[in-house]
């Protein structure tokens, strides 16, 4: 599938639910989401040059971060700003690493909150900050979590000028770690525990933003991938590993990524059209397996989240699939053909923890452990390629299901004692928008 270059320094970018609402990046991630909650996608897909993507490995990390980002923001931020953006995004190691013989793992856990979500988080927080510098109203960033979106956002936020952080988690739904970091930070970070799952917490953010009076009172936006500002800027992980796979592999990867909310396979598949080689993307799903289906059926049924070991995946209802599905012009055997989706049982991922340990001494997480196992699988019937997982967070994110598999205390990390040992500060409220829309007009 070819798309059109882009020169253009005035990126547009249109709501997927109407159409013909077209704002600028600056508009784009300052709104979050369009009218009738519709999320942005860009007007056209800019090419990466065959000359950058074959010479990949000459490229520093920041210039590579640049390039990927560079014709989505336009000339919204001046390119020295954004440079130093960029930069301050990704200030930390994204290594990709051997487990096993046809398998690498690239560690998405060395920023400051131990996990993915770190970059988008990151970048975002400080385009708006550069768009904020003259903004006399407060902005109240919006967000729901289902474990790492949280604590990114609150460290990416924190003590940010002019703006305020809501952030919604399901009580009891995430680990202690996940939960201390997106609770212990107080300041313009607020935490509300609800009573409920991920997908209410979700349902609660979009009803939020479509609601005429909170956004007439307040200044609303998102930091979920649904903002272009968090979803674009994972097409880098894609691109720092294929700079670190064509050093070491002749053939192109199978890249297998676990999914709950399906924005960063969306970014990878984004990556992959602009001209980032790839086999084949896998979408490794927990019990939560609206995809799977929907890939057997061609039918989209949303479901009630499952709670599972892999808790940033309890997601019935993805958000960012509707992007995918636009990238592929909704032509269901494309889809088919490039993408395919395994649900993976929590008996199966704390097995595959135990086994690969067991083997290599490499201690997966249950988000990774879900996509070894799915990629393993389809290794094994298809034994001329190799491929590559994204483990998306740190192993003591999630210690109990760890230290079940294998036996072994996960070691908490220095930066995360003090943390371990703040006050939680959070505030629980019923799965009812009433009781969000009070607490965001008097905050």
């Amino acid at each position: 599938m070819k798309f059109p270059n882009s020169k253009n320094k005035k990126m547009k970018f249109y709501n997927l639910k109407h159409k013909d609402e077209v704002v600028n990046f600056k508009e784009a991630t300052i709104k979050g989401q369009g009218k009738d909650k519709g999320l942005f996608f860009p007007e056209n897909i800019p090419q990466l040059s065959e000359d950058f993507v074959q010479n990949i490995e000459k490229y520093s990390d920041e210039e590579i971060a640049f390039q990927c980002l560079k014709d989505f923001v336009g000339d919204e931020i001046p390119e020295p700003e954004l440079r130093k953006i960029v930069s301050e995004t990704i200030a930390f190691d994204i290594p990709l690493k051997p487990i096993s013989e046809n398998i690498d793992v690239l560690e998405l856990f060395h920023g400051p909150t131990l996990a993915f979500k770190d970059v988008g988080a990151r970048f975002m927080s400080r385009c708006l900050s550069y768009f904020l510098k003259d903004e006399t109203r407060k902005v109240t960033v919006l967000v729901a979590t289902s474990g790492d979106t949280g604590g990114a956002v609150a460290n990416g936020f924190y003590k940010v000028p002019n703006v305020e952080v809501v952030i919604l988690y399901p009580k009891n739904r995430v680990s202690p770690v996940q939960e201390k970091q997106l609770t212990a930070l107080g300041e313009n970070i607020k935490a509300l525990e609800v009573e409920g799952s991920f997908d209410d917490c979700q349902k609660l953010v979009k009803q939020a933003f479509s609601d005429e009076e909170t956004n007439e009172k307040i200044l609303l936006t998102s930091a979920n991938s649904i903002n272009v500002a968090r979803w674009l800027p994972q097409q880098i992980y894609y691109l720092l590993a294929y700079k670190q796979w064509k050093q070491k592999h002749s053939e192109k990867p199978v890249i297998c990524v676990p999914s709950g909310n399906f924005g960063n396979i969306c970014a990878g598949i984004l990556a992959y059209f602009r001209g980032i080689p790839a086999e084949h993307f896998i979408a490794a799903c927990n019990a939560n397996d609206v995809i799977p289906n929907f890939l057997q059926t061609e039918k989209y049924e949303p479901k009630e989240a499952v709670a599972t070991l892999s808790n940033a995946m309890d997601v019935g209802d993805p958000s960012n699939f509707v992007r995918i599905l636009e990238l592929l012009h909704e032509d269901f055997d494309e889809l088919k053909n490039l993408i395919s989706s395994t649900s993976v049982s929590d008996k199966t991922t704390l097995q595959t923890i135990a086994e690969v340990y067991e083997k290599t001494g490499y201690i997966l997480e249950p988000h990774g452990a879900v996509a070894y196992s799915v990629l393993d699988e389809f290794l094994q019937n298809n034994p001329d390629k190799k491929g590559l997982i994204l483990e998306t967070a740190h192993p003591v994110k999630f210690p109990k299901a760890v230290e079940k598999a294998i036996q072994i205390d996960v070691e908490i990390p220095e930066e995360l004692i003090s943390l371990m040992q703040q006050e939680k500060k959070s505030i629980v409220i019923q799965p009812e928008f009433d009781a969000l829309k009070e607490m965001l007009l008097n905050q």
